[in-house]
């Protein structure tokens, strides 16, 4: 027996949403891979929550979130205040782990993608309170 057309929309929906939204942070992955920065990590997830990507630039770790919508100004508007908590504890539990634990040099990039696949980076988008 098949589930009804009407409760499989929302399913479909959200695997297009996930295919989508992996789809951005590859090409997010890439650009900082092209840039010389390589990325260390994606989808690391903690207690605090997930990061999307992880990567190096020289000594510093940059703690990237991708978000993807239609154009670059819808993509901002969905990083929202509790959401940037949750990801600076993810950094904070993330830091934990490496050799200069909280002393690690670090920032946060935002990373906007938009329906046609461009893409637009603010660096040090938010700091960690």
């Amino acid at each position: 027996m098949t589930a009804p057309v009407s409760s499989t929309i929302p399913a479909v929906r959200g695997l297009r949403a996930w295919a989508s939204g992996h789809a951005a942070e590859d090409i997010v992955a890439r650009r900082y891979e092209g840039e010389g920065k390589p990325v260390l990590d994606r989808r690391w997830r903690g207690r605090g929550g997930e990061i999307d990507i992880v990567a190096r630039e020289g000594d510093a770790l940059v703690f990237v979130e991708v978000k993807k919508a239609r154009s670059f100004e819808e993509a901002a508007w969905r990083l929202g205040a509790r959401q940037i908590a949750r990801l600076c504890a993810a950094a904070s539990e993330y830091l934990g782990g490496q050799p200069r634990g909280q002393d690690s040099e670090m920032r946060f990039d935002l990373a906007l993608v938009d329906g046609s696949g461009a893409v637009r980076v603010i660096e040090n988008a938010f700091m960690a309170a």
